[in-house]
C-alpha cells in the first residue's frame, strides 16, 4: 500500500515511517520542518518540503500549473500527525499554531474528500482538559471537529488517535519542544539538575512511541476492515493507563539533584487513559514502561 504521512520528519512520525517501511508499505512525507529534522530521513521514503496550511496544498495557486508532487489520488491511508506541539510555544506563536494545525488540517481533510481516502488524525490527551487553557489545546481539539465534521457532512472516513505524552526514541531533548523526559535525559546527560515545574506533584500517563506506532497501524488495518468499526471520527485513546508525577520521574534517575521552577500557565494537573473501548476493539495495550527507559538511558 501507499502511505501520506504528515509530519513525516518528527519524532512520532519517523518512528511510524520506519515501521511501515519494515511492512514493505511505499511511504511519502510532508513536513514543513518547523520541529521537523531532515536527519530522521529514512532510506525508501520520498520526503517532501511543504506547508499545509498555504493555499498551494489545494493547488488553488501554484507555481508553473503543476501541482506539488506528493499530491496523489492512489494513497491507501493518511497519517496526520504534523502539528506544531507542546503547550507552551503555543502562547507565543498563537497564530501560526492555529494556521498549523487548524488550518493545515482542514486542508488534508479537503484532499481526503477529493480523493476518497481514509485519514488517520493524530490527536490529544490534553483534549480531556480545559479546551480553552492554551492555543495548542484548543487547535488540536479543533482538528479532531474537522474529522467529524468532514465525516459527517461529506462521509470521509476519519479515526481520532489521542496521544498521551510520548517517549522513545528520536524524542526530542533540545529547544521549546521536547516534552519533560527529553528535558531530563538532556539535563542527566550535561549534569545539569533536574528542572521540575510548580511541585511535581502533577501526573502524567507516559506512552512509549512503538507502542504509539502499533496503534496507529491498527487503526489504519481497522479502517481497511480488518475489524467492524465505523469511521466517522471514532475516537481511540493510546495511554499506558499507569501514571507518574514528575516527582517519580525524578526519582528514576537515581539521587540525582533537582531545581523547582515556577510552573507554567496552561498545563494539565493530570493525565491518565482510562479508557478501555481500543483496547477491546484494536486488541491494543501499552507494553513498555517508562522506568526501564529511563534505565536504559542512564
Amino acid at each position: 500500500m501507499k502511505m501520506l504521512v504528515t509530519g513525516g520528519a518528527g519524532f512520532i512520525g519517523t518512528n511510524l515511517i520506519k515501521r511501515l517501511l519494515k511492512d514493505g508499505h511505499e511511504v511519502v512525507s510532508v513536513d514543513n520542518y518547523s520541529t521537523g529534522k531532515k536527519e530522521n530521513h529514512q532510506e525508501g521514503c520520498q520526503y517532501n518540503s511543504f506547508d499545509l496550511s498555504s493555499s498551494h496544498t489545494l493547488g488553488i495557486y501554484v507555481d508553473h500549473g503543476s501541482y506539488p508532487s506528493w499530491r496523489d489520488d492512489e494513497y491507501s491511508t493518511v497519517f496526520h500527525l504534523a502539528a506544531l506541539p507542546r503547550v507552551q510555544p503555543s502562547f507565543d506563536n498563537p497564530i501560526k499554531t492555529f494556521n498549523d494545525n487548524v488550518v493545515g488540517t482542514s486542508h488534508i481533510l479537503e484532499l481526503a474528500r477529493k480523493w476518497d481516502i481514509p485519514v488517520v488524525y493524530a490527536g490529544s490527551s490534553s483534549t480531556h482538559g480545559d479546551l480553552y487553557a492554551n492555543p495548542y489545546t484548543f487547535t488540536k481539539w479543533q482538528g479532531e471537529e474537522i474529522c467529524k465534521m468532514y465525516s459527517k457532512i461529506f462521509d470521509v472516513s476519519t479515526s481520532i488517535c489521542r496521544f498521551y505524552n510520548v517517549y522513545g526514541p528520536g524524542q526530542s531533548t533540545e529547544g521549546a519542544y521536547c516534552n519533560v523526559l527529553g528535558i531530563f535525559e538532556r539535563q542527566h546527560k550535561n549534569g545539569e539538575p533536574l528542572t521540575i515545574t510548580g511541585d511535581g506533584e502533577q501526573r502524567r500517563d507516559f506512552t512509549h512511541v512503538e507502542d504509539i506506532v502499533d496503534g496507529l497501524i491498527k487503526v489504519h488495518r481497522a479502517m481497511h476492515g480488518e475489524v467492524d468499526m465505523r469511521y466517522g471520527g471514532a475516537e481511540f485513546e493510546f495511554g499506558s493507563g499507569v501514571n507518574y508525577s514528575i516527582n517519580e520521574l525524578a526519582d528514576a534517575f537515581g539521587d540525582y539533584p533537582r531545581e523547582y521552577i515556577p510552573q507554567p500557565p496552561g498545563e494539565m494537573r493530570e493525565t491518565l487513559c482510562t479508557d478501555t473501548h481500543t483496547r477491546e476493539l484494536l486488541d491494543w495495550k501499552s507494553t513498555r514502561n517508562i522506568e526501564d527507559y529511563i534505565k536504559k538511558i542512564i
